[in-house]
């Protein structure tokens, strides 16, 4: 449904109500050893209803985009809040800070490659990294495209019109070694269609020969020593930690759940270096791969400090919450499909860069690992992580030395922050995979290496 629709069908609302019609079109391609495993393409499309009254929230969604159905979700979704609005403890809260706001945003850029253009890609790719690398055991290349396209409105006026994508590219290497085998991904996202991101094959070619140097160095590698250990985290791990560990627990409705963030505003958290904050949109003038202007209750999307010089500022928030604490409204209620409804979620999560460089950083160390790619992890409302590392280096005396099997890092962010001494002025954001609160989301994050103290899993 369009704008025009979608606002008359609000002036039947008694209420403050939310009308979205959404697309979200996403495919999928994948090869192994140049043969095509996967190839995916789905598109699923509806329409949303939210109501608010009295402290209860209702809501509706259909697969059917009709005005019709928009006015029987409406009333759905208005006798779902007044029965909600009955149990609610929040009964009598009624005001929804955040104002009126106005955004549209087509999209702009080259578009979409045909599959036949994307496997051809995939082939030409495979091709050079067989010729140039024939003792890999294996090679997984694979192109994924998300694309959230949403049109929005509210009864109190705020209207939009966006469309997101995102364009995510994979490759994974195997090496055997006595008969062990060591396996390596290297991944790249942003914001864009497929045109936007796969370029030219020869465009890859100094990330392969990293990546094919980093799997072979670990073939040969060894293991790390348990303990708690002086490390440098990359920018990619720098931007997980951000992400599970300190963002999370700085999202309003999860500080209201008791995250352990709700006693630090104001407090130290984290050394005077540390400076971090959830970017709406743009970090110095650039847009980042996961611009949000207006969020889907139709709030301004500003940016969201979270840490200042060690010191915690605040949390990320939507209309409701924001009330409840008092604070302004940041813009970060955002719903992957239809048939979600809005969640707070983080956009891009990023510690800013410092002045050190990284092979200052790496002569600070006399014993210890600098640790460059990571796998999936996790991390609770006491901001108690745990991640695993897929590529690393022990750094003794200054130098890098031999490569590391898989292992992990562990501990309390908002005490491991306290221990980080140099900060590299180094700066790599990236969007690949998904944020698994309650529904899928694309977010960002990243930022800059840090030098810090954090247990290493053992062998």
């Amino acid at each position: 449904m369009d704008l025009t629709s979608l606002k008359e069908t609000l002036k039947k609302s008694q209420y403050y109500s939310e009308l979205r019609s959404q697309t979200n079109r996403a495919h999928v391609l994948a090869l192994l050893n140049g043969d095509l495993v996967q190839n995916q393409e789905s598109m699923d499309s509806g329409l949303s209803c939210r109501t608010f009254h009295n402290g209860g929230w209702g809501f509706a969604s259909s697969s059917l985009a009709a005005t019709q159905t928009a006015s029987d979700l409406l009333a759905k979704a208005e006798s779902n809040a007044l029965f909600m609005a009955k149990a609610s403890k929040e009964a009598g809260v009624t005001n929804l800070p955040g104002g009126i706001h106005s955004y549209q945003r087509p999209y702009k850029g080259k578009g979409r490659l045909a599959t036949k253009e994307q496997v051809d890609f995939l082939q030409e790719l495979n091709k050079i990294i067989n010729d140039k690398y024939p003792d890999l055991k294996s090679v997984q290349l694979s192109i994924a495209s998300h694309e959230l396209e949403k049109t929005m409105a509210n009864s109190l006026g705020s209207e939009t019109y966006h469309v997101l994508p995102r364009t995510s590219f994979y490759i994974q290497f195997s090496y055997e070694l006595d008969g062990e085998v060591s396996s390596l991904m290297d991944f790249y996202g942003d914001f864009g269609r497929t045109a936007d991101i796969i370029t030219r094959p020869e465009d890859f070619l100094e990330r392969l020969e990293t990546q094919y140097k980093q799997v072979r160095d670990k073939a040969h590698g060894v293991h790390a020593q348990g303990g708690v250990k002086d490390v440098i985290i990359s920018p990619e791990v720098t931007g997980v930690l951000a992400h599970e560990a300190i963002g999370h627990p700085a999202e309003a409705d999860l500080v209201k759940a008791g995250s352990v963030a709700g006693n630090y505003i104001g407090k130290k958290v984290a050394s005077d270096l540390v400076t971090m904050v959830d970017y709406a949109h743009s970090y110095e003038g650039k847009e980042l791969p996961v611009p949000v202007y207006i969020d889907d209750e139709g709030v301004e999307a500003v940016d969201a400090p979270l840490i200042e010089n060690g010191i915690f500022k605040g949390f990320m928030n939507n209309r409701e919450l924001a009330e409840h604490y008092g604070h302004t409204p940041t813009g970060n209620a955002r719903a992957y499909d239809y048939s979600d409804e809005p969640l707070i979620r983080m956009r891009n999560t990023i510690i800013h860069p410092g002045k050190s460089k990284i092979e200052d950083m790496i002569g600070a160390i006399d014993d210890g690992y600098y640790f460059i790619q990571r796998s999936n992890g996790q991390a609770d409302l006491t901001s108690e992580f745990m991640f695993g590392v897929t590529m690393g280096y022990e750094i003794k005396n200054g130098k890098l030395g031999k490569a590391i099997k898989d292992t992990t890092i562990s501990g309390v962010a908002f005490e491991m922050l306290k221990t980080v001494d140099m900060v590299s002025d180094e700066f790599h954001v990236g969007t690949t995979g998904f944020c698994g609160k309650k529904q899928r989301m694309i977010v960002s994050h990243g930022g800059p290496s840090l030098k810090c103290r954090v247990h290493v899993g053992g062998r």
